[in-house]
């Protein structure tokens, strides 16, 4: 189980340190907040974007040449 915070008046919450610290997050970081099955869930919001995703679904792509996948999609353009 988690550590139990206190929602302010408000509506603000001190994340503990020790999580901070696990997490590597600093004073003005950001953070995505979700809502899943009736949770809320904080995440660290990536620093850049592109750095988050690249690699993203490595399997699928892996075995695709890029230039030629790019080539071939811009002859259905025409």
């Amino acid at each position: 189980m988690g550590v139990a915070v206190k929602l302010s008046a408000k509506y603000q919450i001190v994340i503990p340190r020790e999580v901070r610290r696990q997490l590597g997050l600093v004073a003005g970081d950001g953070l995505l907040v979700e809502v899943r099955d009736n949770t809320i869930v904080l995440v660290p919001r990536p620093r850049s974007y592109a750095k988050r995703l690249r690699g993203l679904h490595k399997e699928v792509w892996g075995r695709v040449e890029a230039t030629a996948y790019v080539k071939e999609e811009r002859k259905g353009w025409r």
